[in-house]
């Protein structure tokens, strides 16, 4: 099958989904930009980028789909415990460029080095300044760590990567943003690709047809565009001690 190149107009629409190649599992367009209204217009249809420095841009959406549910992150009982006594507290978009920058420097299993270059970078930058990407903290006083960022359409989120400076970092900040995303009626988190990392989490594998078809009703709801800072607040860690699942 052919692969198909996008239009220059951020805004056409892509192939439908259903001709995405079965190996690589996915790959569905190459071409395009990164300009903010393509990034929203693929988001907007379960499509996401994902490609390597000596590569064109590719665009992915695999089959099945792993997500997480907002309701049933799941955290160890050892770790639930650290975490009560933890001071560590969580913010929402108050240092989303350092949380990309750590994401892109930090060291992945099998991985020679980092999907997240510096034009992804500066897109997903230029999202979270137009109010659609957004990234949840974890401090311990004022050193960030742990982090994870993605990109909200509608009441979908979209995770793309997140991070841990210190042991358990990341899974703090995903459970805060499971968390505030419960609050307010937001069901899934996209996690893209299967991983036994994510699996050990409560993430779950999702058919694609059913995955698309949650995120066409998502999309269409209200959501917050623009800084969560403010609604989010200042979270203490010791909050999600609780068992989520």
């Amino acid at each position: 099958m052919q692969l198909t190149w996008l239009d220059p107009d951020p805004r056409a629409a892509f192939p439908p989904v259903a001709s995405a190649l079965r190996e690589p599992d996915g790959l569905l367009a190459a071409g395009g930009d990164l300009s903010v209204p393509r990034l929203l217009n693929a988001y907007a249809h379960g499509i996401f980028p994902w490609y390597s420095d000596n590569q064109p841009i590719l665009w992915w959406s695999p089959d099945p789909r792993m997500v997480f549910d907002t309701s049933r992150i799941h955290l160890a009982s050892r770790f639930r415990r650290q975490l009560r006594r933890s001071r560590w507290r969580l913010r929402a978009d108050t240092a989303f460029a350092t949380v990309i920058n750590a994401c892109a420097r930090a060291p992945r299993p099998g991985q020679g080095g980092t999907w997240i270059t510096s034009a992804m970078r500066d897109a997903y930058v230029a999202l979270h300044e137009a109010g659609h990407a957004h990234s949840v903290e974890v401090f311990d006083d004022d050193v960030l760590v742990g982090g994870i960022y993605g990109v909200a359409v509608g009441r979908m989120f979209y995770g793309e990567s997140m991070v841990s400076l210190a042991s358990g970092g990341s899974k703090v900040a995903l459970a805060g943003l499971a968390g505030f995303l419960q609050e307010r009626e937001w069901p899934l988190i996209d996690a893209q690709v299967e991983s036994a990392h994510l699996s050990g989490l409560g993430a779950r594998l999702l058919p694609r047809a059913a995955f698309l078809r949650q995120v066409a009703s998502l999309v269409a709801l209200p959501g917050i565009v623009g800084s969560w800072s403010a609604e989010f607040g200042q979270r203490p860690a010791s909050a999600l001690a609780a068992d989520r699942a």
